[in-house]
């Protein structure tokens, strides 16, 4: 193979056919635009964020010193589900179930995509603003506010009837 061969060679598109996520550095088997298909590519993504792309997603592909034996893949995406039209500067993390962490001009929009939010291994949840919610609350234990617990909370001093008793204070 020449040398102008191999340069050119060293960057390509890569399809992705099938992912190996058990592995230090995630694994890819990908088809190249020659035709190549290496088995054991690294998947290099960035430090703090990781993904498991679909088969049929893209790539960009470098052959190490120019030999495809030692290929790496960088900037995988996949345009099925890429969200579009975002204004400038805006920041989306997105899946391909619709579920989003979007990062709009305005504040910060979570899109479930009709799927529960759980917040888990946290023992304590802080909401430092006011609450709005236009749902129904439940609440599985003891709801304490401004002092007052709603668990086992009596009022002294109430006859049975339909009379109702003032507000807590």
């Amino acid at each position: 193979m020449s040398i102008g061969d191999r340069v050119r060679g060293m960057i390509s598109r890569a399809v992705i056919s099938l992912v190996n996520d058990a592995a230090k550095l995630q694994a890819l088997q990908v088809t190249l635009l020659a035709g190549q298909t290496p088995d054991d590519a690294e998947h290099f993504q960035h430090y703090g964020f990781t993904s498991v792309p679909h088969a049929g997603a893209e790539g960009i592909a470098l052959a190490i010193g120019g030999s495809t034996g030692h290929t790496v893949i960088i900037n995988v995406d996949d345009r099925r589900y890429r969200v579009k039209g975002l204004p400038n500067g805006e920041v989306v993390v997105y899946d391909d179930l619709g579920h989003k962490v979007h990062l709009t001009r305005a504040g910060i929009v979570i899109d479930g995509a009709g799927q529960d939010i759980r917040f888990i291994n946290t023992p304590t949840v802080r909401v430092e603003a006011n609450l709005h919610v236009t749902g129904a609350i439940t609440a599985v234990g003891n709801v304490t506010g401004a002092g007052i617990s709603l668990q086992g909370h009596v009022h002294g001093g109430v006859q049975a009837g339909a009379a109702q008793t003032g507000t807590p204070v």
